[in-house]
């Protein structure tokens, strides 16, 4: 009997996207939160959440959400951690070395998903092609300890689609026959490229899913969206993609605009719309890993005049709150410029090092609610109190240069207990939990602020593979 063709095969593009990365980190790496609702980001007024786990998720909390309104939605149960994207870039590097060595080539979208195309699963089954997936993420899991999910089918959209519906922890395979029953019901924004306004062109027209765009014809389409965008698009709809797996090469600017209907003709109008760019550039800028030194607002005006201003921090950072108000700073309104019709936000100078705030007591603090059977020790800190610990702190710094300062969850050392995290401080005294990835559930001990024995530690330690990082990283040593 003779063999299909390679031509007549189906190709398989995978897509791996990692679950709930940064809180899966922290989960992994502090056992205490396991199992709780955990929220990754800022916490001062302006914070923004950078990752949620999926006990956060189950009460509405999501990534990019402002974090005051991700901690209502939770409650009291809400655990805010800040970011260690030190430990993700670690963890993600692991995680990639054993899909590329799985996989071979790798077309890595950000710092936990990417996509590719095995040799292996040339003209493979269905089946053959579940089992190689759940093969790797038991792989990932082993190794690493985090959770991970895979979509597959015929093109990299299909796959990401797939890994979406595998969420969380599974895998989603899409046979070539089956692609329509996946995408038709879909909203026509789930396409790639199908932003507000080609999505609010497609709605005139009555097209609302993607299977309502797919029975569209092609010229129908060419002169509504045009030639290449929109019959681009179109060939997404009807199952048609052919792009190839091919390595990134890394981002210089990440950045998001958006094109008003009407033009902007107030203050008001033009600060929701540098919120909404700003936001939505930043969710990307987590998503990439990396910090940003230069903000850039654009703006585009009814006469099609471009304006764009640019300011340079003395350091890179992922902090919003710091990156939105330099896009104030460079704003300008249609009382200066006339009516505006686009609204961009970029960031670039990016660097994996970021900087951290001088007083991080201000706006960080950590909230685990005590139990009946747990001991847990007070370490929440309300608004007032942390402002009154800082106010020492600064007082004392002044006295004295040596003066520590801690903030929660923030990775600390002590000789006889190892490894830990910061639960909270203040009146002269600060909660530590002792664990790593591989321990159980730390005990909290209490110790003087200014503890000699009490050191700030190097976060990559919490994930206990010593050997890995002095064969691929560095970190510091602990004694």
């Amino acid at each position: 009997m003779a063999m299909p063709s390679i031509e007549a095969m189906q190709r398989w593009v995978l897509h791996i996207d990692m679950d709930a990365f940064f809180a899966s980190c922290e989960q992994l790496t502090r056992p205490t939160l396991r199992g709780r609702p955990v929220l990754v980001g800022g916490v001062s007024g302006r914070g923004v959440v950078a990752g949620a786990s999926y006990e956060a998720r189950k009460f509405g909390a999501r990534s990019a959400m402002p974090m005051h309104q991700a901690k209502a939605m939770v409650g009291f149960g809400a655990v805010v951690v800040s970011p260690r994207h030190k430990v993700y870039s670690a963890a993600s590097q692991r995680v990639f070395q054993i899909v590329e060595k799985r996989a071979g080539i790798v077309e890595r979208l950000s710092i936990d998903e990417g996509f590719m195309e095995p040799e292996a699963l040339i003209g493979a089954s269905p089946a053959e092609v579940k089992q190689w997936a759940e093969d790797l993420r038991a792989e990932i899991r082993e190794i690493t300890g985090l959770p991970s999910s895979v979509g597959a089918g015929s093109g990299k959209q299909i796959a990401k689609i797939g890994s979406g519906e595998a969420k969380p922890d599974g895998v989603f395979i899409v046979p070539v026959e089956q692609q329509h029953d996946l995408l038709d019901p879909l909203p026509v924004g789930a396409l790639w490229g199908v932003g507000p306004v080609t999505g609010a062109k497609l709605a005139k027209m009555g097209v609302e899913t993607i299977g309502d765009l797919a029975a569209l014809s092609a010229k129908e389409v060419e002169i509504s969206l045009g030639a290449t965008i929109g019959l681009g698009l179109w060939n997404l709809a009807r199952g048609h993609d052919d792009r190839p797996v091919i390595p990134r090469a890394e981002a210089k600017q990440i950045s998001q605009e958006h094109t008003f209907e009407k033009d902007l003709i107030s203050r008001t109008q033009v600060d929701a719309a540098i919120v909404r760019a700003a936001q939505g550039a930043h969710q990307r800028l987590l998503k990439d890993g990396r910090g940003a030194r230069t903000v850039s607002v654009k703006l585009r005006m009814a006469d099609f005049r471009v304006e764009s201003r640019s300011f340079t921090l003395s350091y890179a950072t992922d902090d919003y709150a710091t990156l939105e108000a330099t896009a104030f700073r460079l704003a300008r309104y249609p009382g200066e410029v006339g009516p505006i019709r686009l609204v961009g936000v970029s960031f670039s100078g990016l660097e994996e090092a970021r900087q951290d705030l001088l007083f991080p007591e201000l706006d960080q603090q950590l909230i685990i609610p005590a139990t009946p059977d747990s001991d847990y020790e007070s370490g929440v800190q309300s608004s007032s109190a942390t402002a009154q610990i800082v106010t020492e702190i600064q007082s004392n710094t002044s006295a004295d240069n040596s003066a520590k300062m801690w903030h929660a969850t923030q990775d600390v050392y002590h000789p006889d207990f190892g490894h830990g995290w910061v639960q909270g401080a203040g009146h002269g005294v600060v909660s530590v939990r002792f664990e790593t990835r591989s321990t159980i559930k730390g005990k909290t001990r209490s110790f003087a602020i200014d503890d000699p024995l009490l050191t700030e530690a190097d976060p990559l330690n919490s994930l206990d593979w010593a050997q890995w990082l002095q064969e691929n990283g560095t970190a510091e040593e602990e004694n």
